[in-house]
């Protein structure tokens, strides 16, 4: 910095030094004031009459300002009393560093000393936090007038920031350097410290969870493993205030309305180096939906029809989620029917004698406002049609206080913002109100670059090019390239989330696949473009209309001998079909019970599709899978079950035969314990010509099951592992329209197989990876069993 350190004065030091000065002159003061109140006549007789004011020491501040800050009429009686007054006021004005005032006879001279001017401000040892970014925090800056009360105020303010990266023992010292002209340079020397991980994160009070459970809930985490990787075990304050709303968030989801976190205390280690956190903790009792009932208090409004429409039904465990969704619902049936300003306000009565709440829903007028417009600041990028798409209502439609909560919490899940405010003010009239809305923006893209492996494709590197804001106009573009040893795949996807501005999304994949795995011995080439159109057709459900065009080709390894050769005649007689093209429409069809579920513990997903091939290309085909999957915690929500089942069937309608590019082939990710491959219809006319061929066919059927159970190991949290242990069946089968001349084919008829096994699933930095160990209870002599695998966990 080029700034010599033995010119620093240090600010606290010069803080006290003009600090015991301004006590001294007040002492004085106070003195003289007294001393007057205690002799009356001499007080009358050392009463003040000034004819002029003289200020002397002053070099940046007017004169004619300094006197105005004292009061001082010309000519008036004034007391000793109202001297100090004065001498109050000229130091109160925060620029002036010492005060003094002296009566001369019939002029008062007012001596002061100026606070330095900042010449410029410099951050000494920071590394975390760059110069701009503190500067941006503080509120000292050049060429204002410096003060010690701003300069400690600034060193808290870049405490706290440090605090906030889980850097507690960073210290901050305000420093100055005196320059001529009465200026300074003001320099905060950093100690940044090391963070200070969570060593222990405990509970006190809880009987119905757990702490393991309760760890979950919060975003603090205790250090594990990789904790050089994991920044959720760094101690924030900030975190843990954010840990105790999601704890009453959680307790108030499943019942317990009396719930309250007494305290959340962090306390040293004995080396000083972590924190144990304690949370204090009181559940109370669980309570249950009582008696349900709607009431009209607003003319006109038929209050049965909207119990109709009420799914919450008594003995359901209480949530105010749940009163939340119904207050929505009944608020956009209100909409559907024309019913303007209708309110709902739910009224809850106890009843601790049977443990539940009863609910009426009172239907009342609200007051007639209307939305005159919406503000929109902050967005230099993104347009302002993406942040009025938030919004479900217009200017000059009814104001909902209910429906701006929602768009406020809409605009923040966009992630578009690292703020967002959404307020309401008086408009020109009472009747009118004004939504203003307060944006801060952040980068929308990323760059990613990370290994992958897999056991069917081997080792490979991807690299994702994603930007969620495109032109700012809230669409996303993403480029993603994956080389595996065995794959490689490119493809470019574009989305718009509000088609023609309706809640409409569309996507569009374009792209470019290519296989050569040891599982097959032959290779694969696809061209693709697919996009789509999905619609909600209700709370839970949406529908999604598709296009497909793909390009396939199946191909002969390079350098294989004819007289010789790597695949059967099924599996020949496909590749010489040689690039086929396929033109497709399909439909498909998602159910989401989680989104209006009673229960928190328990929920499904259900989807079925279909797709129609023959609008163009050689192929024509109808396809049609489905899928269900269901889970539920169990067990103080230490356990979770889960069940699956999908199955799917091909049909060939074209002229010739299928190939097994088109057919359905079942992987480990569908069916555990056997390879890519592994199971169904087979070519094993090796066995009789002598052949080196093994070739899997796909199947036009297929169905599988899965059951699992997901459990703690009873190791510390911090390692992030737990245990499943499964079991699977499935079946894939049937090989209509398919060209097997010459071939010996097994497996077509289709047999069950029976698959358990065990697994470790460990939540890391790089994802959550899951270990399968499998043995196979039943199979056929020639499946190709799989008895290990590493995948990335599923999610439901």
């Amino acid at each position: 910095m080029g700034l010599g350190r033995a010119a620093g004065i240090s600010c606290v030091e010069r803080s006290a030094k003009g600090y015991m000065l301004s006590l001294a002159t007040s002492a004085v003061f106070l003195f003289i004031t007294a001393f007057l109140v205690s002799y009356p006549g001499s007080a009358a007789a050392q009463n003040y009459s000034f004819n002029s004011v003289q200020v002397e020491g002053n070099q940046r501040i007017e004169t004619a300002t300094i006197v105005n800050y004292a009061g001082i009429e010309r000519g008036k009686a004034v007391t000793g009393g109202q001297l100090n007054d004065a001498y109050q006021r000229i130091l109160g004005s925060g620029v002036f560093q010492d005060v003094e005032l002296i009566p001369r006879g019939s002029t008062l001279v007012i001596k002061v000393t100026e606070y330095p001017t900042i010449n410029r401000i410099n951050f000494e040892g920071n590394k975390r936090i760059k110069d701009d970014t503190l500067k941006g925090l503080v509120e000292s800056s050049s060429r204002r007038v410096f003060t010690p009360e701003a300069a400690e105020r600034d060193a808290a303010v870049i405490a706290q920031a440090y605090s906030q990266q889980g850097r507690v023992a960073a210290t901050v010292t305000p420093r100055i350097i005196r320059r001529n002209d009465n200026r300074v340079d003001l320099i905060f020397e950093i100690s940044e410290g090391d963070t200070i991980e969570i060593e222990r994160v405990s509970f006190v009070g809880n009987r119905v969870y757990s702490d393991r459970r309760l760890r979950r809930v919060l975003e603090s985490k205790q250090a594990g493993l990789l904790r050089t990787f994991i920044r959720a075990d760094t101690f924030i304050e900030d975190r843990v205030e954010f840990d105790k709303q999601v704890l009453r968030d959680f307790y108030l989801s499943r019942g317990y309305v009396d719930f309250r976190v007494n305290s959340a205390n962090a306390e040293f280690t004995q080396e000083r180096d972590a924190f144990f956190l304690v949370v204090d903790v009181t559940e109370g009792q669980q309570f249950t939906f009582g008696n349900i009932t709607t009431t009209s208090e607003m003319p006109g409004v038929d209050a049965q029809q909207f119990q109709e429409s009420i799914r919450i039904k008594p003995g359901v465990v209480y949530s105010p989620t749940h009163v939340e969704n119904t207050i929505a619902r009944m608020e956009r049936l209100a909409v559907n029917e024309g019913i303007n300003f209708l309110r709902v306000e739910p009224r809850v009565t106890r009843n601790d004698r049977d443990l539940t709440l009863d609910v009426n829903f009172v239907l009342t007028k609200g007051p007639r406002i209307f939305v005159q417009r919406i503000d929109i600041e902050g967005n230099t990028t993104t347009l302002d049609r993406v942040i009025r798409q938030q919004f479900r209502f217009v200017e000059g439609d009814p104001f909902n206080p209910r429906a701006v909560r929602a768009s406020a919490e809409r605009i923040r899940a966009l992630g578009f913002f690292s703020a967002s405010d959404v307020q309401t003010r008086e408009g020109s009239t009472p009747d009118q109100v004004i939504i203003d809305v307060d944006v801060i923006e952040q980068p929308t893209g990323s760059l990613n670059l990370g290994g992958s492996y897999s056991i069917t494709d081997g080792f490979g590197i991807a690299i994702g090019l994603t930007e969620d804001n495109w032109l700012g106009r809230g669409q996303r573009m993403a480029l993603n390239l994956s080389t595996a040893q065995q794959a490689e795949t490119y493809t470019l996807g574009f989305t718009e989330p509000y088609l023609l501005g309706r809640d409409l999304v569309f996507d569009v994949d374009l792209g470019l696949t290519g296989t050569s795995s040891n599982f097959a011995q032959y290779d694969t080439k696809r061209t693709f473009f697919r996009p789509r159109l999905t619609f909600n057709t209700g709370e839970a459900a949406s529908l999604q209309v598709s296009y497909n065009w793909n390009r396939s080709e199946m191909k002969a390894r390079s350098g294989s001998d004819p007289a010789d050769p790597l695949t059967g005649p099924v599996v020949t007689s496909e590749i010489a079909q040689g690039k086929l093209s396929a033109s497709a429409i399909g439909l498909r069809y998602f159910f989401d019970s989680r989104k209006i579920g009673l229960d928190p513990n328990s929920g499904y997903r259900f989807e079925i599709g279909t797709e129609y091939a023959g609008l163009g290309g050689q192929n024509e085909y109808l396809k049609t899978t489905g899928k269900i999957l269901a889970q539920r915690l169990v067990l103080s929500e230490e356990v979770t079950l889960r069940a699956s089942f999908e199955a799917g069937s091909f049909n060939w309608l074209g002229s010739g035969s299928s190939r097994s590019l088109d057919r359905f082939v079942i992987t480990p990710d569908v069916f555990r314990g056997f390879e890519p491959g592994g199971i169904g219809p087979r070519d094993q006319s090796a066995r009789v010509s002598g052949g080196n061929y093994d070739d899997f066919l796909g199947g036009n059927l297929y169905a599988v099951a899965r059951l699992e159970a997901q459990f703690p190991l009873g190791l510390p949290e911090e390692l992030g592992l737990r245990g499943a242990a499964f079991y699977d069946v499935g079946n894939l089968w049937d090989l209509k329209n398919v060209n097997t001349t010459g071939a010996n084919v097994v497996g077509a008829d289709g047999s069950w197989r029976h698959v358990i096994g065990v697994s470790l699933l460990w939540t890391t930095g790089f994802g959550p990876l899951r270990f399968n160990f499998t043995k196979a209870l039943r199979k056929e002599d020639f499946d190709k069993e799989q008895t290990f695998d590493l995948t990335l966990q599923a999610r439901f």
